[in-house]
């Protein structure tokens, strides 16, 4: 460990980084930290806080290199005693209220990892039982997997299940543990989910079916019978042969 100088949060994570790389831990928690690097303790502990007044242990562990983040092994949670406070959830929006566009528009990585960062503060409020973060957490995290569902050529076959999706989501806040990328954790949650889902295709009704010199709008026909819209097989005479 550094013996000169003041440490800063850059140092104390290079410090970290440096000394679960020579111990190999299988786990390690706050205490291990204490015990094994109680300069960086003594920081974190004064410096490294959450809005709310708690040490912030994600901003920690997600600074860490990417192989020891799941290894972080916080202590035992309580049991959940459900509550609605507003307030925690504004402070924690209020604290990040000009980075919120983050989750419709990340320019760059820092933006992404602020994404990070807000979702988990409210994953946090909400796994200590408040039901408002929890809603909220679903609310802003939801901006982003929407634009995914628009963009991502494999979530775009969630188009259509937005229930099940917010279903996803609500799982996703109540489970995640460690302290990686938290959108990462939604996405690979929906790609692992969603591989039985046949995609979903649109198509142009001016594009030409099979090459030929109709197209899909040609095909198009209104059934009487069943007041619908539907596709018939493209027959020469005044018959439709409905599908």
């Amino acid at each position: 460990m550094r013996k000169c100088g003041r440490l800063d949060f850059e140092q104390t994570i290079q410090t970290l980084n440096e000394l679960l790389s020579r111990k190999k831990p299988e786990s390690f928690s706050s205490a291990w930290i204490l015990r094994h690097a109680p300069r960086c303790y003594r920081f974190i502990r004064r410096r490294v806080r959450h809005v709310s007044g708690r040490i912030d242990w994600d901003r920690v562990t997600y600074a860490l290199e990417h192989q020891f983040q799941r290894r972080w092994a916080p202590g035992r949670r309580k049991p959940r005693v459900w509550y609605r406070d507003h307030a925690e959830v504004e402070t924690v929006l209020c604290h990040h209220r000009e980075k919120l566009y983050v989750f419709l528009a990340p320019v760059d990585l820092a933006d992404r990892r602020m994404r990070d960062l807000i979702s988990i503060n409210l994953v946090r409020l909400a796994q200590n039982g408040n039901i408002a973060a929890e809603l909220e957490a679903l609310k802003w995290v939801s901006l982003t997997v929407n634009d995914w569902l628009e963009r991502d050529r494999f979530l775009c076959r969630w188009r259509g299940y937005e229930s099940e999706v917010r279903k996803l989501l609500a799982g996703c806040i109540r489970r995640y543990r460690y302290t990686g990328s938290f959108l990462k954790y939604v996405y690979r949650t929906l790609e692992c989910a969603g591989r039985g889902i046949r995609p979903f295709y649109a198509y142009s009704l001016n594009e030409p079916i099979h090459g030929g010199s109709k197209c899909r709008l040609d095909i198009l026909g209104y059934d009487p019978a069943s007041n619908e819209i539907r596709t018939y097989g493209g027959c020469t005479d005044s018959r439709l042969e409905w599908r």
